[in-house]
């Protein structure tokens, strides 16, 4: 594959501003060229502080950016490594199935130039924002936007590259970091505590249903990042779990978010940014759109452009949840059949097993790609909950408490209450209601990482992940716990060097 020399983006520039308009979704959605604004010239009211953070936001829409337009996705692909997806398609899915990608695949340099643009749109605004003279709860909750979002652009590159460049100030084409170094992993996590803990601090609202960050956000995330420190790589142990299960007790104690009473409200339009949606990706029809339907979309039954059919569950991992689970009936986490394409009368067999968690039926209608406008979930209320009681069994054992929101869960699922367990018994039990209930979230990849286990869907068991082929015959090594450097970075910048073990 061609390898194309091209440095980073320059990470002073704000490469995806908005301007105007009443709507946050528009807000967030909408884009404008500003070429022309610079550093100097731009920040001098409280709109353009507004407008400034409203530009860190799109970067989010990297998950969902389509990789040559090849049915795959930022998303669908940080699935594949995990096993529990049909093969078959592009090279990139085959590759990342198997674990035989090479270091210069697109998806590599995707990510990392989409979320160092929403870095750098952050540390601007965190810069110039408290030198303009505006009201000053707004300055301050404006910086806590820009103060999460900076912590969850780097969140999620120091979990796929490990030692990343940290770059906290703006910068343009004289300055000595136009290049940089890589940065240790710890102070990369370092970092981002301190930014969400900047965030917590900023007076943000409890919570916003509109789609912007939100103290409930950011006490969310900062408990996944505690609990992603207390393992691998760096094994930070007890204390962290403790820090963990205390930011998430206080999101669970707080009532910040309900679950929601069906499953259907995960993807539907109404419930947008609602109930147990904590921080989600937005799109808007006739704004901007993706594909989500159409990856998941079984042969021949929408009538969008096209049924893709790249993100296909293996029947085997469906059947791994326990018998009468309601998330594995008929169109509540996963569908086996539909009406046929342009007919309400005649229903397709699948023959599998498809995904039903992100259908959106008005994009799989008439005028199917005008409305695929499914949000992207990136935070929701039952990780939290998962998360507390995972960390909380970690320092206290399987307490009332740390069993309580695990059963909640399952009780929505129709699934009879976890009790009497061992320390162990109940830690690879959340383990699996974590694989089951978050199913292709991308939180399955991050949890290997981190437990170095993978769901073994024979037996139920978490088990070593060097040593267990998934259904594809591919075991995980070290190679495959970080991602690469995206080689045409290294290329013309030898600071980014060494490349990550094994690529």
């Amino acid at each position: 594959m061609k390898i194309h020399k091209k440095p980073i983006k320059p990470l002073f520039l704000l490469s995806l501003l908005t301007l105007g308009g009443t709507g946050c979704e528009k807000e967030f959605l909408a884009e404008e060229n500003l070429s022309g604004i610079t550093q100097e010239n731009y920040f001098t009211t409280a709109a353009q502080a507004q407008a400034a953070v409203t530009g860190i936001y799109p970067m989010l829409q990297t998950f969902n950016q389509e990789i040559e337009f090849r049915g795959d996705a930022v998303w669908s692909l940080l699935e594949m490594p995990v096993g529990h997806l049909l093969p078959g398609g592009s090279q990139y899915k085959e590759g990342s199935i198997n674990h035989t990608n090479a270091s210069n695949e697109p998806v590599y340099r995707i990510v990392w130039v989409g979320f160092y643009n929403g870095i750098a749109n952050a540390n601007l605004a965190i810069k110039r924002i408290p030198g303009i003279t505006m009201n000053e709860s707004t300055r301050q909750s404006l910086l806590g936007e820009a103060y999460f979002l900076r912590a969850f652009y780097y969140y999620h590159l120091v979990r796929l590259y490990g030692a990343i460049p940290l770059i906290t100030e703006p910068i343009d084409f004289s300055s000595p970091g136009l290049y940089p170094g890589r940065t240790p992993v710890e102070q990369v996590y370092e970092s981002i505590v301190s930014d969400l803990t900047a965030a917590e601090n900023s007076g943000l609202p409890r919570v916003d249903r509109t789609g912007k960050a939100s103290l409930g956000a950011a006490k969310s995330l900062l408990a996944s990042v505690y609990l992603t420190m207390a393992g691998s790589p760096l094994n930070k142990g007890a204390a962290y779990y403790q820090l963990a299960a205390a930011k998430a007790k206080e999101v669970l104690d707080g009532g910040y978010y309900t679950l929601f009473d069906n499953y259907a409200y995960l993807h539907n339009r109404a419930h947008k940014n609602q109930g147990e949606l904590i921080f989600q990706v937005q799109y808007l029809a006739g704004v901007r759109t993706n594909r989500i339907t159409e990856f998941i979309s079984p042969k021949g039954i929408s009538k969008l452009t096209s049924d893709l059919g790249t993100v296909i569950p293996t029947d085997e991992f469906v059947r791994s949840y326990e018998p009468n689970d309601k998330r594995t009936q008929e169109k509540q986490f996963y569908f086996t059949r539909d009406f046929a394409k342009g007919s309400t009368t005649r229903m397709v067999e699948f023959g599998s097993y498809a995904l039903y968690k992100f259908w959106l039926d008005e994009a799989a209608g008439p005028n199917g790609d005008l409305n695929s406008d499914q949000n992207w979930t990136l935070l929701r209320l039952p990780e939290v909950m998962l998360t507390y009681a995972e960390a909380s069994n970690e320092v206290n054992g399987p307490t009332q408490n740390a069993y309580a929101p695990v059963n909640l869960i399952r009780n929505r699922a129709q699934l009879p209450p976890l009790s009497d367990l061992t320390k162990e018994a109940f830690r690879e039990a959340i383990w699996r209601e974590r694989y089951h209930e978050l199913a292709f979230e991308n939180k399955a990849y991050f949890d290997i990482q981190r437990t170095r286990k993978v769901y073994n869907l024979q037996t139920g068991n978490l088990v070593d992940a060097f040593t267990y082929k998934n259904g594809s015959g591919a075991t995980f090594n070290e190679q495959y716990m970080l991602w690469p450097i995206p080689q045409s970075e290294i290329d013309v910048n030898p600071k980014l060097a060494p490349q990550n073990p094994g690529w």
